[in-house]
């Protein structure tokens, strides 16, 4: 394992968080750039420790399925998450997001989430709601105890080393300088003027279909 001298750890670490693609179904992408520290990094995790605010979300089954093809891995707090809770009814949520090693840069990490926007309550003038994401906090975990920065302190996170060992390990928050502050998402929005007219349409588009099911029952129905 590497050990870093005190005065290259204690340099800030670079945060870059993009949102890519457009609506509500979105990447979250972020890539840490250590300070130069003379060696590699390879001997050690890291991870990115960001909370979700309500109007963002993470599906569980989404997760599992791409952690069952080793394409992320990702502890959410909690764990239950209501998928289809509006932005003012959820709350929330802690995510660490492991981090893999960039093979175009030895101190280099990165690692994409994919996320979702949740629905707002209609606005009255305005057709977008904006939900903001703040810079995540670096996390760094060496399972072989080889950490020798001064400046690197405790964080408590009840969590494993990716792909070490189950039990919980040691991990240490790394002084880190983000690109952005923060990140922006554009949540598409309904109109309170058109209430009237969705509940009108939606109305009608129910009976409508309603009517077609019946008479297809009735016309093609085996009622013997």
């Amino acid at each position: 394992c590497v050990i870093l001298d005190v005065q290259s750890a204690c340099q800030d670490a670079i945060v870059t968080q993009e949102l890519l693609k457009e609506g509500f179904h979105r990447d979250l992408l972020v890539k840490v750039e250590l300070p130069v520290v003379g060696e590699d990094a390879g001997g050690y995790t890291m991870a990115a420790r960001t909370h979700l605010p309500p109007g963002i979300y993470v599906d569980p089954y989404e997760l599992a399925s791409l952690q069952q093809h080793n394409l992320s891995k990702v502890v959410l707090i909690p764990d239950v998450i209501d998928l289809e809770a509006p932005e003012y009814l959820a709350t929330d949520v802690l995510v660490l997001l492991y981090m893999e090693s960039d093979p175009r840069c030895s101190r280099c990490f990165r690692a994409t989430l994919p996320v979702h926007g949740r629905y707002h309550r209609p606005a009255e003038d305005s057709k977008e709601a904006l939900v903001v994401l703040k810079s995540p906090e670096v996390l760094v975990c060496c399972c072989d105890n080889c950490l020798s920065a001064e400046c690197w302190k405790p964080a408590e996170v009840e969590a494993p080393c990716s792909g070490k060992t189950n039990r919980p390990c040691q991990w240490y928050s790394v002084p880190h300088k983000p690109v952005y502050e923060e990140s922006v998402l554009q949540i598409p929005v309904g109109l309170r003027q058109h209430s009237s007219l969705v509940c009108v349409v939606t109305f009608l588009a129910t009976v409508l279909c309603s009517g077609l099911i019946l008479t297809a029952v009735c016309k093609y129905g085996d009622f013997s």
